[in-house]
């Protein structure tokens, strides 16, 4: 079994890749404070000289750190990238310089000692607690180092008179003081212990919200339900070290019960996700009465140890272990965690976890699984739900479909069919036939007017601000191609600044009114005029023919009221937060104004 140090290091908070841009702002923090600290300290000692033993070489000292500071910053504002060795000797060097000038302060009540703090903060702002409390050991040993051999040996009053001479000491330096030094060292040691335990709550917080980024990832609508179940439990498994998963879950409407599994392969790796038979006992077994929202349960010579957490990651008392006994009894296992997850008023179930392997303290691994499936669950939910809304419109529009073929198409060919007899007995008693064809070709070609219309809404739209002139343009070119109606497309807009949902809509508002020039009006002729003013788009499609069967100007609410007007055109205008205003002449034609604004329509969805 590996140590905990080794599982700890192992720890898949650990094993998050850092983020290079993150790293370089570290760094570029880092290097300001270094030359702010350095500054300041040369301001300090301008106040109170005393404080370095009016030592030249303290001084050279203190230049040489502003410098190498000053230089630091330079180089991370060309570099586009922040190497390890980089960082690992920019650290040294921070490290031996609050020994250095410990040598000429005056011991840990010096206000030098902030240099000790910066490398110690440093330190947990690159990495975390191990390296933090190693720049602390490192520190007080070139402490005692220093301390010793420096000034008790070489610059104490006992020492060399030259090398005193040489650094430009005229006063004598502290004499060695273990006690003092001692308490530095704890001073150390506990600040470095405090600033690494921050820094890796810190990091582990930075973590989760970047394995809960890169679960989100994985939802994907066009995968699927089931596709993006896999991906997101193929994940859960590996993370958490489990040999297999299961999911279970029940309709709340038709309580019925859908059981899935994941079985991990002998590579090692995660195979796919299939679902199961169930069976309605299967929901006491797996739904029912478990401790917390989350708990952990491992078997030990024949008793049961579970840990539990409410929905609020607080623990729970002793719980009664017959629900794990239940799964124990349908499933073969050692230890397992479970998690249960709620979906709306629909759907409740459970993620269960056999033999897991722990990478950290169990609680905070528990709370962490419950917070992830807290916010992961509510994204499958919506995949769930827009396959369902899909399903349903797709059941819609062939509904649509089938009604329009049974009105339209069918109905014509019937309509052929029996025409058709009818030349057939007309041409058998020799009778002439030419108005009869003339009505079917004149039938045939309105059912196949109306099969390129029909065609045309059920195709997909793809159209842009930069290709919405061209495509209107040849939309009305091929109206007067198929129909014979005379038809232009008039436009004084050069480029075109409109939302690519909006386009669309445009496009099909269009479509819409031409056909209903078609099929209702008996034009003649028909104008479709597109323009813009400072703060809205103004679309026209107005025709010569017999009108609606009202006389006037109205507008949405006023159609709205009497229950008139084009329905299709009336509801797409309203969906992009448009005004439409029908004037009518019976006899005469009809115009229809729509008016969009350009700034409050929202520009993508």
């Amino acid at each position: 079994m590996p140590s905990y140090a080794e599982r700890y290091r192992q720890s898949w908070r650990l094993q998050i890749a850092p983020d290079p841009s993150e790293t370089r702002r570290v760094e570029r923090w880092l290097a300001t404070a270094r030359v702010f600290l350095a500054a300041a300290a040369l301001a300090a000692i301008r106040m109170d000289p005393t404080e370095l033993g009016h030592s030249w070489a303290a001084y050279g000292l203190f230049v040489f750190y502003l410098a190498n500071g000053i230089l630091i910053m330079m180089l991370l504002r060309r570099r586009q990238q922040s190497t390890a060795a980089f960082r690992v000797l920019v650290h040294a060097g921070d490290i031996v310089w609050p020994a250095l000038i410990s040598i000429f302060a005056e011991g840990p009540r010096s206000p030098f000692f902030l240099f000790f703090f910066f490398v110690l903060a440093a330190a947990a702002y690159r990495w975390g607690l191990w390296e933090t409390l190693g720049t602390a050991a490192a520190e007080v040993a070139l402490l005692w180092m220093g301390g010793f051999v420096l000034l008790h040996g070489w610059l104490g009053p006992g020492g060399s008179p030259a090398l005193r001479q040489f650094l430009g000491l005229r006063v004598n330096l502290p004499e060695f003081e273990p006690e003092r030094l001692f308490m530095l060292s704890v001073y150390l040691i506990v600040m470095g212990l405090l600033l690494g335990y921050l820094a890796e709550q810190q990091k582990s917080l930075r973590a989760e919200k970047t394995v809960i980024t890169r679960f989100l990832s994985r939802v994907r609508v066009e995968d699927g339900l089931t596709g993006t179940m896999q991906r997101i439990f193929q994940e859960t498994a590996a993370m958490y070290g489990a040999s297999r998963l299961l999911v279970a879950s029940q309709e709340s409407h038709s309580h019925r019960v859908f059981l899935g599994e994941l079985n991990k392969a002998s590579d090692g790796a995660f195979g796919e996700f299939r679902w199961l038979d169930s069976k309605p006992a299967d929901a006491s077994t797996y739904l029912d009465d478990f401790p917390g929202e989350v708990c952990h349960a491992a078997s030990k010579k024949g008793r049961w140890f579970i840990l539990a957490l409410d929905r609020d990651g607080n623990p729970l008392p002793a719980a009664d272990p017959s629900s794990i006994s239940r799964v124990r009894d349908a499933q073969t296992f050692g230890s397992l965690i479970t998690v249960a997850f709620l979906f709306g008023e629909e759907w409740r179930g459970r993620v269960f976890l056999f033999d897991p392997f722990w990478q950290g303290e169990k609680q905070e691994e528990l709370r962490f699984l419950l917070n992830l499936v807290q916010q992961v669950g509510p994204a499958i939910y919506n995949v769930y739900l827009l396959h369902r809304l899909r399903r349903r419109a797709g059941a819609a529009e062939r509904a649509r479909v089938a009604r329009e073929l049974h009105d339209g198409a069918v109905q014509s060919l019937i309509a052929v069919e029996m025409q058709v007899d009818v030349l057939r007995r007309q041409a058998e008693a020799k009778r002439p036939i030419s108005e009869e064809l003339g009505r079917i070709q004149g039938l045939l070609r309105e059912e196949v007017l109306k099969l390129r219309e029909l065609m045309q809404q059920m195709k997909a739209i793809d159209v842009d601000a930069q290709r919405l002139l061209g495509v209107l343009s040849d939309a009305v070119e091929r109206f007067q191609r198929e129909t014979g109606i005379s038809a232009r497309f008039v436009t004084d807009v050069e480029e075109l600044d409109m939302p690519q949902r909006v386009c669309r809509e445009v496009l099909r508002i269009v479509q819409e009114g031409l056909v209903n020039v078609r099929k209702h009006s008996g034009a003649r002729h028909a104008l479709v005029r597109l323009g813009c003013s400072r703060d809205q788009w103004n679309l026209t499609i107005e025709d010569d023919g017999k009108g609606f069967p009202f006389a006037g100007r109205l507008n949405h609410d006023q159609m709205e009221s009497v229950g008139k007007g084009p329905m299709i055109i009336k509801e797409r205008v309203r969906l992009i937060a448009g005004e439409l205003t029908v004037e009518s002449t019976p006899g005469k034609g009809t115009r229809l104004e729509i008016t969009l604004p350009r700034e409050e329509v929202p520009h993508e969805f």
